[in-house]
C-alpha cells in the first residue's frame, strides 16, 4: 500500500484530494497521508481526516511514499516536483475514472486529470501536467511538461504546448498550432495564430497583453 502525499494544500490541493479518493487504486493500491504545504494553517476552518505533514523544502521521502503536485501556478508547480524528485520522492498519476483516453497516448508522470476530460488519439503528455474537468485534447498533439490546462479548455488537432503553458477556462487553440514555452492564454481566449514563449494573450482573435 503506497502513502500519497498532495503538494499543496490550498483550493487545488483540496480538489485534488477528492479526485485521488474517487480514482482507481484509492484504499487498494493508495492511500492518503496527507498535505505538504509552507504555510502550516492553509487547512485552518476546514474539516479534513489529513493534516499538513511538513513544509515541502523540510520533507524527506520515506518508504512508500507517492506524491502529485497540486499547485496552480506552473513555475512554482514545477519547483516543487523537482525538489520531491531530487529527493527520490516518486509521483503518480491521478485521473478519474469519467475521463477517456483513446490509443496511442503517451502519458508523463505526476499527472493530475479531472473529470471528464477526452484525450483523442496519438497524443503526447509531458510530466507533472494538469488537465482540469471537460477539457477536450486533439490527436496528434503535444503538451510539455508542467502544462496546465483549466476546464473546457480546447487544443484542436497536431497543437503543440511547450513546457510549463498556462490556458486558463475555455481557452480554445486551433489546429496545428503552437504555444510557446510559459505562455499564458486567456479565459475564453481563441487562439488563431502561433503565440511566442513567455506571452500573454487574451480575446477572440487572442492579442498579446502588455503590462
Amino acid at each position: 500500500m503506497k502513502n500519497l502525499i498532495i503538494i499543496g494544500a490550498g483550493g487545488f490541493g483540496r480538489e485534488v484530494y477528492g479526485l485521488a479518493k474517487r480514482c482507481d487504486g484509492y484504499n487498494a493500491d493508495f492511500v492518503i497521508k496527507g498535505f505538504l504545504d509552507d504555510k502550516t494553517d492553509a487547512l485552518s476552518g476546514f474539516n479534513y481526516p489529513v493534516g499538513i505533514i511538513s513544509s515541502i523544502a523540510d520533507y524527506r521521502p520515506e518508504r512508500d511514499d507517492v506524491f502529485v503536485c497540486a499547485l496552480g501556478s506552473v513555475q512554482q508547480k514545477m519547483k516543487c516536483f523537482n525538489i520531491i524528485l531530487d529527493k527520490g520522492g516518486v509521483f503518480i498519476n491521478l485521473i478519474h475514472p469519467s475521463s477517456i483516453i483513446m490509443d496511442n497516448v503517451k502519458l508523463g508522470t505526476g499527472l493530475i486529470i479531472m473529470p471528464n476530460v477526452f484525450m483523442t488519439n496519438d497524443i503526447t503528455i509531458g510530466n507533472c501536467v494538469t488537465i482540469q474537468a471537460f477539457s477536450v485534447i486533439g490527436h496528434d498533439c503535444q503538451v510539455g511538461d508542467g502544462s496546465h490546462l483549466s476546464s473546457y479548455s480546447f487544443l484542436g488537432g497536431c497543437c503543440k504546448l511547450e513546457g510549463a503553458v498556462t490556458l486558463h477556462t475555455k481557452a480554445t487553440i486551433l489546429p496545428k498550432l503552437k504555444i510557446g514555452e510559459k505562455a499564458v492564454i486567456g479565459a475564453g481566449s481563441v487562439v488563431i495564430k502561433n503565440v511566442k514563449a513567455g506571452v500573454t494573450v487574451f480575446g477572440n482573435p487572442a492579442k498579446v497583453l502588455n503590462f
